[in-house]
């Protein structure tokens, strides 16, 4: 660089005359040489630059100068911001719900199947908790019947009666048992009075027979005796004879006390066969009469229980000529209707249209990564930014953002969702401002669930690691962290 410079400076001195006719070329390099200090020597002697205007401009600038100094305070200010507070915290979009089920659009269904008849009501209409929405005709076979509900009860009140004749028959069918049961007592009572007085008979006969006996017995001794005696002749044959006579008596009188008591103990026999025939005849025709009893019975029974059918098929049409007429479950606003035209068939459960009910408290759900669910739990605070509500965010300082408003975490879902997400629920911080009266169920919003509070330099660099935010722990978990500790 310096014998570039020494040759254009030795081909300067040789140009003679004024020094505008240099070359402009050649005095700018000249200059640019001298003005970035490259070579040992200057021409700032030799050259005035104030002939030259662009030569002048340059040479007034200070670029260097000053970009050194935006470097430095940029330096600076920049390491003032990286020792600044930072609140970690976790994004998260979602809309706007309610905690209440009750709460939430309701879907008006159909239990019956039926065809469109009229409405009373259109779409954004205000309607009132039992106003009718909608009538609907019948369209199955079995309920065209308008007198149904008459007949269905002429039937249930033929078989009510037909109990009643049951119930008579049955009351007959015991007071005849029980007349059957007084004279089996009657029948057998007189039957063991004859047994006993047989049971005498008997008793009588025998001791005649045993009577009867002894005097034969005797009446033969005689004989023999009188026998001897005729031998010895001490007695005549006349007197022989006449005892013989007497023992063929005797004999005659045994067989006749025998024969009675043989007849008295048959009579007695009969007596006890007669008592057995008598309870068999009367337990026969009590039990005809038990049966005949449990039948009606069993009939009545099948009566009662066709009977409870009949009564449970007469509310059933009874409440189902109720539901023809479709009324509102709450208070609430008419939102869309899914069928509409007069002579439209719905079926069974189909959705008719849906119902946003009046009041609602207000929640936000959002939905969160696995990863970061165990940062989250309940009672912690949230910032939310409604869709509609202009706000101005600073994700790292809340305290300096406008526009949003505060939330605490209600509820964690204990199963992941379809979108592979934990959904969170999030009602209204009592204590910070309220949200605004104009929400809307189902708008958008969009979360900061808030973490620990880091210097913007950390963040930064968890951030550039990939490293997960810090375990918030609020004062009294960090408390009694310290006293165990």
């Amino acid at each position: 660089m310096d014998a570039s410079y020494i040759n254009e400076r030795r081909r300067f001195k040789k140009i003679r005359g004024p020094l505008s006719n240099c070359g402009q070329l050649t005095i700018n390099r000249i200059k640019l040489i001298d003005m970035l200090n490259i070579s040992r020597h200057s021409i700032s002697e030799t050259v005035r630059s104030k002939n030259y205007s662009s030569l002048e401009m340059v040479e007034k600038k200070q670029a260097g100068p000053v970009l050194k100094r935006i470097l430095k305070w940029s330096f600076f200010l920049a390491f003032a911001l990286l020792l600044l507070p930072w609140t970690q915290n976790i994004r998260s979009y979602g809309s706007v719900t309610t905690l209440k089920p009750n709460q939430k659009p309701q879907s008006l269904n159909s239990v019956i199947a039926g065809q469109i008849k009229k409405w009373y009501v259109q779409e954004g209409d205000f309607v009132q908790k039992g106003d009718t929405i909608l009538q609907i005709s019948e369209v199955k076979s079995d309920y065209f019947d308008e007198r149904l509900l008459e007949r269905t009860e002429d039937q249930l009140k033929f078989k009510k009666e037909s109990i009643e004749a049951y119930n008579d028959k049955i009351k007959t069918q015991e007071e005849r048992l029980a007349i059957l049961q007084n004279q089996q007592n009657l029948k057998v009572s007189q039957s063991k009075v004859k047994l006993q007085q047989a049971k005498l008979k008997v008793q009588n006969n025998m001791i005649a027979y045993e009577a009867a006996q002894v005097q034969y017995q005797t009446a033969k001794n005689r004989l023999k005796r009188m026998d001897s005696l005729y031998r010895s002749g001490l007695k005549s044959l006349t007197d022989l004879e006449s005892r013989n006579i007497k023992v063929q008596e005797a004999a005659s009188y045994e067989t006749a006390a025998k024969n009675k008591l043989l007849n008295s103990e048959a009579e007695l026999i009969s007596l006890q066969l007669e008592i057995s025939n008598v309870q068999a005849y009367y337990q026969s025709e009590s039990n005809k009469v038990r049966s005949d009893r449990l039948s009606t019975l069993s009939t009545r029974l099948d009566s009662e229980t066709n009977v409870s059918k009949l009564e449970n098929q007469y509310s059933n049409y009874e409440y189902r000529q109720g539901l023809y007429f479709i009324l509102a479950p709450t208070d609430g606003y008419i939102t869309k209707t899914n069928t509409s035209g007069l002579g439209e068939t719905i079926k069974e459960g189909e959705e008719i249209l849906t119902l946003m009910p009046k009041s609602y408290d207000l929640a936000v759900e959002i939905y969160i990564d696995p990863i970061d669910l165990p940062l989250v739990k309940t009672g912690e605070h949230v910032r939310l930014q409604f869709d509609g509500w202009p706000a101005i965010v600073f994700s790292g300082w809340p305290n300096a953002s406008h526009g949003t408003y505060g939330g605490i975490i209600y509820g964690i879902d204990q199963f992941i969702s379809e979108n592979g997400k934990y959904r969170i629920l999030i009602q209204q911080d009592p204590k910070d401002h309220p949200w605004p009266d104009a929400l809307r169920f189902g708008g958008g919003t969009s979360s900061m669930i808030l973490l620990n509070d880091v210097p913007i330099w950390y963040e930064l660099w968890r951030k550039i690691n990939g490293f997960p935010p810090n375990y918030y722990t609020g004062k009294d978990t960090k408390q009694a962290i310290k006293k165990k500790h």
